[in-house]
Order: C-alpha cells, then sequence, then structure tokens
C-alpha cells in the first residue's frame, strides 16, 4: 500500500498530534510499547518526540479511544493489554497493516470480511433501490475497462461494495461500514500482484449484482463468500511473490 494511500486511512494524521497519534500507535501495534509498558512523563516525552506537551496530550486521547492507552493520576500512561485494544478501529486496522506478520494478517483480514460481508449483501440485496443497483452497475463497467489494471480496478470496486453496504439500510450495521471499508481498502491492496490479475474477478462481482437485481438475498450472499474466498486466494498468491522478494532485498541491503 503506498505512503499516500495508507495516510488517507488514518484521518488523524492530518493534524500534528495526529501524526504524534500515528507515530506512537505504530510503535504500540509492532509491539515497541509492549503492553503494560508505561511511557515517560510528559515533558520527557514531548521533549524526546520534539513536540510540545499540548499535542503529545491530544495524541494520548487519540490512542486512548482506541483502547491502546489508559492514564491515571500518579501511575502516569501505561499501555494497555492487547485483549483492550479496538482492532476493528479503522486507524488501528490500518496500524496493523503495518506491523503484523503479512499471513497473519491476510487470514484475519478476510475473516472480518467474511463475517460481515455476506451477510450484509443478503440483507441489502432486498433492501437495494434501483440508485443502489445503478451504482453496482456503472462500478462493474469501470472493473471491465480497468482489466488487470490493478491501480485502476480499485476505485470502481470499493464503490461497487459501498453501494452494498449503504444499501442495507440498517443505521447500525452502517456505522461499521468505515471498518469493513478499511478492510477492504487493505485487502484489495494486498492483491495487487496476484499474478493473474485483477480481470478474473468481474464475473465474481457481476454474480453478486445479478443477485441483487433479481432480489434474490441467498444468492447474494453465496456470490459474495465466493467473492471473497477469490479475494483471500489472490492475496495469498500476491503474499508468496512477495516473500522471496523481500528477501533479496534484505540481502542486498545487508551486503
Amino acid at each position: 500500500m503506498s505512503d499516500r494511500r495508507r495516510s488517507s486511512l488514518i484521518y488523524s494524521k492530518r493534524s500534528l498530534h495526529g501524526q504524534v497519534a500515528h507515530d506512537l500507535g505504530g510503535r504500540i501495534l509492532r509491539g515497541d510499547l509492549a503492553p503494560g509498558a508505561v511511557l515517560p512523563n510528559e515533558a520527557d516525552f514531548s521533549a524526546s518526540l520534539r513536540v510540545s506537551r499540548t499535542a503529545l496530550r491530544e495524541a494520548i486521547k487519540i490512542l486512548a479511544a482506541k483502547g491502546l492507552v489508559e492514564s491515571r493520576p500518579k501511575t502516569g500512561t501505561r499501555v494497555r493489554p492487547r485483549a483492550d485494544w479496538n482492532l476493528l478501529d479503522p486507524d488501528v486496522l490500518a496500524w496493523q497493516w503495518a506491523a503484523m506478520p503479512r499471513a497473519e494478517f491476510v487470514r484475519e483480514i478476510f475473516e472480518l470480511r467474511r463475517a460481515f460481508e455476506p451477510s450484509v449483501a443478503a440483507l441489502a440485496a432486498k433492501r437495494a433501490t434501483q440508485e443502489h443497483i445503478r451504482v453496482m452497475a456503472e462500478a462493474l463497467d469501470e472493473m471491465d475497462e480497468a482489466g488487470d489494471d490493478g491501480r485502476r480496478f480499485i476505485g470502481p470496486d470499493t464503490r461497487f461494495h459501498r453501494a452494498i453496504l449503504t444499501a442495507v439500510g440498517n443505521g447500525m450495521l452502517r456505522s461499521l461500514s468505515s471498518v469493513i471499508e478499511t478492510a477492504l481498502t487493505v485487502s484489495m491492496y494486498l492483491s495487487l500482484d496476484t499474478p493473474r490479475g485483477q480481470h478474473h474477478s468481474v464475473p465474481l462481482h457481476r454474480a453478486v449484482y445479478d443477485a441483487f437485481r433479481a432480489r434474490d438475498a441467498a444468492a447474494a450472499q453465496q456470490a459474495m463468500n465466493e467473492l471473497i474466498d477469490e479475494a483471500e486466494d489472490d492475496a495469498q498468491k500476491a503474499l508468496r511473490i512477495k516473500r522471496p522478494q523481500a528477501r533479496q532485498k534484505k540481502r542486498r541491503e545487508a551486503a
């Protein structure tokens, strides 16, 4: 994933305190700041980070809201146990992308998608308006035109899935849309280097679209499951390609 795209996932990175939160959040997810670790006092920590105490304080508030740290009088700010982290927060999800072993992340990201998207598709197939179906059709045409150009493919692919999330018409489920969209975007970038390209997934998307046009909830759920299965297979194949490339890069850097 490009740095530019990654920063667009992390809304809090747009301000100074957001940049500090991004830095500290990454350290926590990488294990540089382990659960139970106590952060340095505010004066020393802000000096070491070369930011104001106000910026640090606001960054800590962001991390606390995501369940990563807690601040208590007299004991200071401590990294919370991993079980307390809000791993579905879009920022935390993006930090996991940068920090976790790729194979483990691929498995978890697709388990997340599989847990939500097929059921959402089944509901949305019955509730989608003609406008939702029109957006899906336009996105399909753009995916077809993009062919195997992965970076052109991602935009319409995202719009296709966003239309489904919008069509479900459930406020509680819609509140999860940012999480699912982040998972979608990350998994799409994971699949960019698949040897067979992107175009092969167009018929799978079209099967979802056809189920929506027919208002067939069961068909929509099955088609979405098949689409996610294929996307995970693409991501795993891309991962197998990247592993030897990463090893070669490390050997060149060490030489």
